[in-house]
């Protein structure tokens, strides 16, 4: 599986994974104004359960694939496609192995690992 650069993923910016059967690991990125760019991996391949945020989100899946729905449309995103979710839109998922993405976030996502 390719990696992003070890200094990117440094200890003190891991975050929570979601659930048990959401895996990703995670590394988090804060702007000033509270947007979020998290960059994703994951070995073994998970699932996101349905869920929606207050804030838009932006995803590019870099190397994998993510199947699942955003709204009502099912969608396949294989590397280097990318995606726009408004605000509010449920959406949900599945990854396979060796799955990477970078995910911006309008809002606060994510919680970092030892907070």
């Amino acid at each position: 599986m390719k990696e992003f650069p070890a200094f990117m993923l440094q200890a003190a910016n891991a975050v929570k994974s979601a659930s048990v059967s959401d895996p990703l690991e995670g590394f988090l990125y804060e702007g000033r104004d509270g947007t979020q760019i998290v960059l994703w991996q994951c070995e073994n391949g998970g699932t996101c359960a349905t869920h929606t945020h207050d804030y838009d989100e932006y995803a590019v899946v870099l190397s994998g694939t993510f199947t699942g729905y955003i709204g009502d449309k099912f969608v396949t995103m294989n590397p280097g496609d990318e995606c726009h979710i408004p605000a509010g839109i449920p959406h949900s998922g599945e990854y396979t192995a060796n799955y990477r993405a970078i995910d911006s976030f309008g809002g606060p996502r994510a919680q970092y690992q030892n907070s």
